[in-house]
């Protein structure tokens, strides 16, 4: 006897507001195709005012799991059973799994930028350098230093939030934390080894901004990573490279993100050339 057919996809998604602007779903799906599932990924248009209506209903609909972005990844927590442990201490929600009618809370933009960095360097031992402490920073910060990170320090305009997100890296993770002031020009400590952009400086539509830095203090060899995905190729990593530096561009990380995700609602690797493929043709 033939298997019997289910018409019923697996269902994931996200939640954000604005959301058309998002090209996650283009990445995933491509993921899911490649997989041979019968899955779906919806890109939902969600404000705060309607984000725990829209959390019960993928709950009552038996969604697998759904992302989070930007304004709820910190007001979701209210609406889960679970929160992982690095999602606890950044404080920020951006992956929730179903698990059991129980919804867990992950935090995969870290996990997703530290899987892009090991593709040139071991961040065990690293000295890295965040700028922003926003959320992006926030994740960068606290998984580098989960992942073996020996310092961070964290360069920010706003002083409490600053040295609020230091002193967090350094008394939950194994890593001594600083804060530095963004001072004009920012001068890259001899000392650092990694470099990473958590700022929305450099974002589509405004490709030819750069984050206020002294150019000539990054060194041959120190790696330069960007967080932004769109352009792919910000002015910083173009400036960076023709000084000799390692450069990381966001694409890498919102892959891995997704891998990650994709790997916690259906328990299987999606391929990560599929889904860069996939984001290349619509970014950039």
């Amino acid at each position: 006897m033939a298997p019997v057919r289910s018409f019923v996809s697996l269902l994931t998604g996200s939640f954000s507001t604005p959301a058309g602007d998002n090209p996650t779903v283009a990445m995933v799906e491509a993921a899911y195709a490649a997989m041979g599932l019968d899955a779906r990924y919806v890109n939902c248009e969600v404000s705060s005012a309607d984000l725990a209506e829209a959390v019960r209903g993928a709950r009552a609909m038996g969604w697998a799991g759904f992302n989070c972005s930007i304004p709820h990844k910190v007001a979701v927590l209210d609406q889960l059973d679970e929160v992982a442990e690095s999602a606890r201490i950044i404080g920020a929600v951006n992956c929730v799994v179903v698990r059991g009618g129980r919804l867990v809370g992950e935090n995969t933009d870290g996990q997703g930028f530290v899987a892009s960095l090991r593709t040139v360097l071991d961040p065990a031992g690293a000295d890295v350098v965040v700028l922003g402490a926003g959320g992006a920073g926030r994740a960068v910060a606290v998984e580098s230093a989960l992942a073996g990170a020996t310092t961070v320090t964290v360069v920010n305009r706003d002083r409490g939030r600053g040295e609020d997100l230091a002193s967090l890296v350094a008394a939950q993770t194994p890593a001594a934390a600083a804060y530095s002031p963004w001072t004009p020009s920012y001068a890259v400590p001899e000392s650092a080894t990694v470099v990473v952009n958590a700022t929305s400086v450099g974002l589509a539509p405004h490709g030819d901004a750069l984050v206020d830095l002294d150019l000539d203090s990054l060194r041959p060899g120190v790696v330069v990573a960007d967080v932004i995905p769109n352009p792919p190729r910000t002015r910083l990593l173009e400036e960076a490279e023709a000084r000799g530096c390692r450069v990381l561009d966001g694409l890498g990380m919102l892959v891995n993100q997704g891998v990650l995700g994709i790997r916690l609602w259906t328990g299987q690797d999606p391929d990560p050339v599929v889904m860069r493929a996939a984001l290349s043709g619509i970014v950039g």
